[in-house]
């Protein structure tokens, strides 16, 4: 029996005790990489910036050849920033899936994490992904060959779910300020169940004061400052967040699902990024009676199956037609 006493219960992520420790009490489990069976893909881990710990996990279909340029995806897991990584099982086997269904290269990006890591470190880490993926366009750039062999610079997209999808979203608003877009082009951001919230209860949120109360709670601790629910990286409509406008994609999906507490906050998004006068193509997707990130958790059922497929659809949206 456990004698310390909790101090914080970040219900379900991790428990912050009186004597300062932490435990995670979700995500903590991994697996390695390798060659997968079911879906015949390769992964293996790799490091990314040795100076500050910044790895990932790298995933190709095992029969691609070198001379097929795939489709890439910076793929950023959730939990909330504070737990997870592309180790856990769930996300490994999710990300198997979709490169198999999608037919891409997939770099699932190891960010660092709240408590350890404060915000903006997760942002700043994910940016210091694309940076990387971006160096192999220069003649002294890295050299990772599965980048160097595979992936279709003129092919790229940001996913995520939850807190990656979150992520997903300040990243393509931060390229088009930064010049990385001439080395790669962004075709779309794919966000499922975006982790977006705010002060003020909008939808379901207003009837549903205990998730109310809940999520507040697990902004709170993730991002402690004076603006509280309303600080614009989970906030993406308060004064002083950049205009929607400035996405630097042509496509965005949003995947909401329906019993989810954050749904309408991606329903929100949607109908805001449609109006906002970005010009690329937004489109929206809500699968029936499903709750946050179900894909992840029960990835066999047949509603996660067609969240797969939409999604490896969107990703395939700027491949050449077979001839």
């Amino acid at each position: 029996m456990d004698s310390k006493e909790v101090a914080l219960d970040l219900f379900p992520y991790l428990k912050v005790y009186k004597d300062g420790t932490l435990e995670r009490v979700a995500g903590v489990e991994v697996v390695p990489p390798g060659l997968d069976p079911e879906t015949d893909v390769l992964s293996k881990d790799i490091v990314m910036e040795p100076e500050i710990g910044v790895s990932a996990r790298i995933y190709r279909p095992n029969l691609a050849s070198e001379g097929q340029k795939l489709p890439l995806v910076l793929y950023f897991h959730g939990g909330a920033f504070c737990v997870a990584s592309p180790a856990f099982p769930n996300y490994h086997n999710c990300l198997n899936k979709l490169v198999a269904e999608a037919n891409v290269v997939a770099l699932s990006v190891a960010y660092r994490l709240v408590p350890e890591h404060p915000l903006p470190t997760a942002y700043e880490d994910s940016w210091a992904a694309l940076q990387w993926v971006a160096s192999h366009k220069d003649k002294q750039g890295n050299q990772e060959s599965w980048i160097k062999d595979y992936a279709e610079f003129e092919n790229v997209f940001l996913a995520g779910d939850s807190a990656g999808a979150n992520i997903a979203h300040h990243l393509a608003l931060r390229i088009k300020e930064s010049g990385l877009g001439h080395k790669l082009k962004i075709l779309g951001i794919a966000m499922i169940h975006p982790y977006f919230w705010g002060s003020n209860p909008i939808g379901s949120e207003l009837n549903d004061r205990m998730r109310k109360e809940l999520v507040d709670k697990w902004w709170l601790y993730v991002c402690p400052s004076d603006k509280g629910c309303d600080d614009p990286l989970i906030n993406p409509f308060v004064d002083g967040s950049p205009g929607l406008a400035g996405l630097a994609c042509d496509g965005i999906l949003v995947i909401v699902a329906e019993k989810d507490i954050l749904k309408d906050r991606g329903v929100l998004y949607y109908g805001e990024v449609v109006k906002s006068g970005w010009k690329g193509k937004a489109e929206i997707m809500e699968t029936e009676g499903e709750d946050h990130v179900f894909h992840i958790f029960n990835p066999d059922c047949d509603k996660a199956k067609s969240l797969i497929k939409r999604l490896a659809s969107f990703l395939n949206q700027g491949k050449a037609p077979a001839e």
